[in-house]
């Protein structure tokens, strides 16, 4: 089905109820934007010039009863990502869903080197939640511990980062890339539905980073579409869940 919006914004309470969260278990959606031609960013390497504030709107909404964002470190830098935070008015309705006052970042990183001097580290609601493998170095260890909640995993398979997830009772899953993460949860068959903006324009794939891809193609059901300033907002979700 269809939703026609209005020429400007959409309505938040209404996105609530177009991008709604199951009640129990766990539900890993992606959200993404793309251009004509298949770009991931625009010319300077973001997001945001290929983006508008309608798409911005669903991205808002998505997020608000979400339990985690999940991000590659790649992304984290590119982005640049702010506080993460909570509107005052979600503040009742996630008490009463028993979830924390806010998302919490989650960053998956190997490495452990990150951007440790954005804002998003100190001042965001729930402190960030970094996770790395099995044999982090020492120094950058030390590094991560004085920013965020740091996870040891033994390895960084997309299986065990949701596990351990869910063992920390995070179970609704917003997975914003890049597109090397997204790439992993549908190889792993662990994708339950995907938030692709469409945008109408073109911007070229060199700045999009490419993948490995996938050894066979993984097919979703539209459930809906929503159309503003030309902008397509599509939710698709794994067969099995439409």
């Amino acid at each position: 089905m269809v939703f026609p919006a209005p020429p400007r914004s959409l309505d938040p309470d209404e996105l609530l109820e177009a991008y709604p969260w199951p009640d129990e278990g766990r539900w890993v959606r992606a959200m993404m934007v793309t251009t004509l031609d298949g770009a991931a960013a625009g010319p300077d390497g973001l997001s945001g010039s290929i983006s508008s504030t309608v798409d911005g709107d669903v991205f808002d909404s998505v997020r608000r009863l979400a339990d985690a964002v999940l991000v590659g470190a790649g992304t984290l830098r590119a982005e640049e990502y702010g506080p993460m935070r909570a509107a005052d008015a979600d503040a009742d309705r996630r008490e009463r869903a028993g979830q924390a006052p806010a998302p919490q970042l989650v960053v998956v990183s190997g490495s452990l080197d990150l951007p440790w001097s954005l804002p998003v580290w100190a001042g965001s609601t729930l402190t960030p939640l970094v996770l790395t493998g099995p044999s982090p170095d020492p120094e950058a260890l030390e590094t991560a511990h004085e920013h965020a909640t740091v996870l040891t995993l033994p390895d960084l398979e997309v299986a065990t980062v949701l596990d351990a997830l869910g063992a920390r009772g995070l179970r609704r899953i917003v997975c914003e890339g890049g597109p090397s993460l997204l790439e992993a949860v549908v190889a792993a068959d662990l994708l339950d539905e995907a938030d692709i903006t469409v945008s109408p324009v073109f911007a070229g794939t060199a700045k999009t980073p490419r993948t490995g891809g996938l050894d066979q193609v993984a097919r979703f059901t539209l459930v809906h579409l929503l159309t503003a300033e030309s902008f397509l907002m599509a939710r698709y979700v794994r067969p099995s869940a439409a």
